[in-house]
């Protein structure tokens, strides 16, 4: 291996670039790492956490023709380290695993090195059968016979010891916890090959710190998730949960699974609900949503806010009315108190197995209010729908890019000789949408919301019926602005606050036109 890494530095970093193991990215830090400290850049490409150790193995493997072996995975005895001196394991960087009467199988960090080979078998008079090992891990059981001369190699103890821990050794769990808690970003990001990152406004910051390896992101699962999810996680290869750490706060974490490694996404979630002036929502919320009856949705991409918006909402609802609140949460995030209203939160796949499962018997939990964190299908809608349609107030959550798209999306999640019929129910039973964006506040700490409103006034309520939901736009001057408050209202009123600028505001606007008309100075 040391011929093939030391003559082929580049070659195998082309290799895994074309086989998607890692990106140029990746490659051009991991050169440049090897530029400052030496070694073999498919060690160099473990220890950065790009590649896990057997993938690096089994990629050699193939590469020399050899089989490989983990040493971390193996125990050698004593007596089949004495066959060799130390000075020539040292010197070759070879190791003897293994030894019978006629063959020896010998660990190299360059098992092509014929001389090497010829050399063993000629001083022993034995067969030498070659595996290929990473060249960190010889160095560790090089430095650990140097100090324990005489003693055996634990592959459990050299996986503890972990390759040079000294250079990258990841900060603990709780610690990153309490930045995130402390600071203005909204999220932390713990990815195999890359520093820990946080998220400001829209852009990704990496802490100056080393690169985490996939170990230390098995470990961070492992420390948030108890042995049922662990195993749940590992058969499904994604895991949503809301975990409160005493003296640092709540989080909400998702876990998912990507080459062959763990990441993981932590999000900060504030005790006290924020107040609807530091959220930038209108006061009119305030009066629609304590109407009896109906439906209100709540849109926007994921990551602007719209869970906030809904608890809000639910805030709003419980210090007011005295009425029996049932939410329907993956995973819950804010934890209400009951103040004038009882508020029951059920959460999915811990207090009820589904959705779908959990509307089957909320009637008879005799709810006034139904809260429902995200609709994703037809099926969830039509139960959405019923609810409203029996009398109850209905308030959910769902991935749109506006309030007009959001109508459309849920119209199109049915087959078309359905669609008729939804809009009818839809124009019904809406009170408003509320779409939400945030937007990076000029400052550069934070984000702040703009939002797009459609009020379920007799004009709207036709267009929805009769499938003219486009034109809402183009007559909202006929309609009112009581009716449909434009994105780009809102959008104008913060830069001419000066709390974005007007490059952002362009980026999200829906008619640029319309905003540039808007910010225009006399």
């Amino acid at each position: 291996m040391m011929s093939l890494l030391g003559k082929k530095k580049q070659r195998i970093g082309e290799l895994f670039v074309e086989q998607g193991l890692i990106n140029t990215n990746q490659l051009k830090d991991a050169l440049k790492r090897q530029a400052q400290v030496g070694g073999h850049l498919g060690s160099i490409l473990v220890e950065l956490g790009f590649v896990d150790i057997d993938t690096m193995l089994s990629f050699l493997s193939k590469q020399v023709g050899i089989p490989s072996v983990n040493l971390s995975k193996i125990d050698i005895l004593p007596e089949v380290l004495k066959i060799m001196p130390l000075e020539k394991i040292k010197a070759m960087k070879i190791l003897p695993i293994t030894v019978n009467e006629n063959s020896i199988t010998l660990a190299m960090v360059n098992p092509k090195d014929m001389i090497a080979i010829r050399d063993i078998e000629f001083s022993l008079g034995k067969k030498v059968n070659p595996v290929v090992v990473l060249a960190s891990q010889m160095e560790m059981v090089i430095k650990t016979l140097s100090e324990h001369p005489g003693d055996g190699i634990s592959g459990s103890n050299l996986s503890k010891i972990g390759i040079k821990t000294d250079l990258r050794k990841a900060p603990s769990l709780i610690n990153l916890l309490k930045y995130l808690s402390s600071s203005p970003a909204s999220d932390l990001m713990l990815t195999a090959g890359v520093p820990p990152s946080i998220k400001f406004g829209n852009d990704v910051k990496r802490a100056a710190m080393n690169a985490l390896t996939p170990d230390d992101c098995i470990r961070y699962a492992k420390e948030i998730l108890n042995e049922k999810n662990w195993e749940i996680f590992q058969e499904k290869g994604d895991f949503d949960i809301a975990k409160t750490y005493p003296e640092i706060g709540r989080f909400r974490i998702n876990l998912y699974k990507q080459r062959n490694s763990i990441s993981i996404t932590m999000r900060y979630i504030k005790d006290i609900l924020p107040s609807m002036e530091e959220l930038n929502l209108p006061e009119w919320i305030k009066e629609y949503v304590l109407a009896p009856q109906g439906l209100i949705l709540v849109s926007g991409p994921a990551g602007h806010g719209k869970t906030t918006t809904l608890n809000t909402i639910v805030d709003i609802i419980n210090s007011t009315r005295r009425c029996n609140i049932i939410t329907f949460e993956e995973p819950i995030e804010y934890l209400h108190k009951h103040k004038k209203s009882n508020v029951n939160q059920r959460e999915i796949g811990t207090d009820t197995q589904s959705f779908i499962e959990g509307m089957k018997h909320v009637y008879r939990q005799d709810p006034d209010v139904i809260v429902i964190g995200d609709l994703r299908d037809a099926e969830s809608f039509n139960l959405t729908l019923q609810a409203a349609d029996t009398g109850h107030l209905v308030i959910a959550s769902v991935h749109a890019s506006n309030s007009l798209t959001t109508i459309e999306r849920i119209v199109n999640m049915f087959p078309p000789h359905q669609q008729v019929f939804i809009r009818t129910r839809l124009a019904d039973n809406l009170i408003f949408i509320f779409s939400q964006k945030l937007i990076p506040l000029k400052s550069g700490e934070g984000r702040i919301l703009a939002y797009e409103s459609i009020i379920n006034s007799t004009g709207i309520k036709n267009l929805i019926r009769e499938g003219k939901t486009h034109q809402i736009r183009s007559q909202k001057t006929s309609i009112g602005t009581e009716d449909f408050t434009p994105l780009e209202i809102s959008l104008a009123k913060l830069y001419k606050s000066g709390l974005i600028t007007l490059e952002d505001g362009l980026l999200y606007a829906e008619n640029k036109q319309f905003f540039n008309d808007l910010t225009k100075t006399s």
